[in-house]
C-alpha cells in the first residue's frame, strides 16, 4: 500500500528548473501533490503544456526560455522575481549530458553555461525574494560524477571550449557538477546566519533524459527499466526531501547522497572552501 503523501505545513512558492522531463518533473509531480505552488522553466510552449498536464489541477506557473542563453536566465530570474515577492524553495535541478561540443551564442562551453552558470544566475536573482520567506532553501542537482572531473582549472574552465569525444564527454560533465557543489558550499556560507539554507546532492544512476543525445538512449532506458536500474524516482525523492523536509531545516552546506540519503564530502579539490571562494569571484566577475 502506497503511504499517504505529507502536506506542506504551510503554502509554499517552489521554483524548480528543468521540471518538463526526469528527475525535475518527477520532483515536481510529488511537490505538486503536497501542495506547492509551483513555478516552473521551460524551453518550448510544448514543454509548458505537458509539463501543466502532468501536474493536474495544480497551480503553476511556466517561464520559457533556453538556459543555453544567459539573457534568457536573467530576463526569467527578473521575471520570477517581479512576479513573487517571496520565493520558499528554489531548485537548480536543469542539467545536460552533451556528447559532443558546442559552443552558446554567449561563447561558453554549452554544458559549462547550462549546469553552473544558468543556476549561479538564477540564484542570485531569486535571492532578495528567498531572504523574503521565513525560512527557505536553495536545492541544487549535483552528481558523483564529479569525482571524475579531471584537472580544475579556475576561471579557463569557465570560458574554454576544449574538443572532446562522446566517452570523454563525462570528464566535463563531472566537472560542471564539481562547479554546482563548490558553488553550493560557497553561497552556504556567504548565507550563513540568515534565513537561507543552501545544500545539493547526487541523484545517483538514473535513466532520465539526460543522455538524450544518445542514439541508444531510448532502447537502453527502456531495458535498464524493465530490470530496476537507475530508478528515476529515488533521486526525485531526495530533491523533495531536501526542499521540504522537517529534519533539512536549518541545515546547510552539505552534499548530500541518495545512497543512504546520508552527507557525504564532497571530491577533492572542490571540498577546498578557498578554491570555493576563488570560484564565485571568478564567476561572478564572469558575469557582471
Amino acid at each position: 500500500m502506497t503511504p499517504p503523501v505529507r502536506r506542506l505545513e504551510r503554502e509554499c512558492t517552489i521554483v524548480v528548473t528543468g521540471a518538463t522531463n526526469g528527475l525535475g518533473r518527477l520532483a515536481a509531480i510529488d511537490l505538486a501533490r503536497r501542495g506547492a505552488r509551483l513555478v516552473i522553466t521551460a524551453r518550448s510552449p510544448e514543454k509548458a503544456a505537458q509539463a501543466r498536464h502532468d501536474l493536474g489541477p495544480a497551480p503553476v506557473d511556466v517561464y520559457l526560455g533556453d538556459f543555453t542563453r544567459l539573457d534568457d536566465v536573467r530576463r526569467i530570474g527578473a521575471e520570477i522575481a517581479d512576479r513573487y515577492p517571496r520565493i520558499d524553495v528554489l531548485v537548480n535541478n536543469a542539467g545536460i549530458h552533451a556528447f559532443q561540443p558546442r559552443t552558446t551564442l554567449d561563447g561558453f562551453p554549452e554544458m559549462v553555461a547550462v549546469n553552473y552558470l544558468a543556476p549561479w544566475l538564477l540564484t542570485q536573482a531569486l535571492l532578495p525574494a528567498l531572504r523574503r520567506a521565513p525560512a527557505a532553501r536553495v536545492v541544487t542537482v549535483a552528481s558523483e560524477a564529479s569525482r571524475r572531473h579531471g584537472t580544475l582549472r579556475i576561471p579557463q574552465d569557465l570560458t574554454e571550449a576544449a574538443p572532446f569525444t562522446a566517452r570523454g564527454s563525462s570528464e566535463l560533465y563531472g566537472k560542471t557538477k564539481l562547479l554546482d557543489i563548490m558553488f553550493t558550499m560557497e553561497l552556504a556560507r556567504r548565507l550563513a546566519g540568515g534565513t537561507v539554507t543552501a545544500n545539493c546532492l547526487d541523484p545517483g544512476f538514473n535513466t532520465t533524459g539526460l543522455g538524450r543525445e544518445l542514439r541508444f538512449a531510448g532502447p537502453l532506458e527502456k531495458v535498464l527499466t524493465r530490470l530496476g536500474i537507475g530508478n528515476p524516482a529515488r533521486g526525485a525523492g531526495l530533491i523533495v526531501a531536501l526542499a521540504t523536509d522537517p529534519a533539512f531545516t536549518g541545515r546547510s552546506g552539505g552534499y548530500y547522497t541518495v545512497r543512504g540519503t546520508r552527507r557525504i564530502q564532497p571530491p577533492p579539490p572542490g571540498d577546498d572552501p578557498e578554491r570555493q571562494a576563488h570560484l564565485w569571484r571568478e564567476t561572478e566577475r564572469l558575469l557582471a
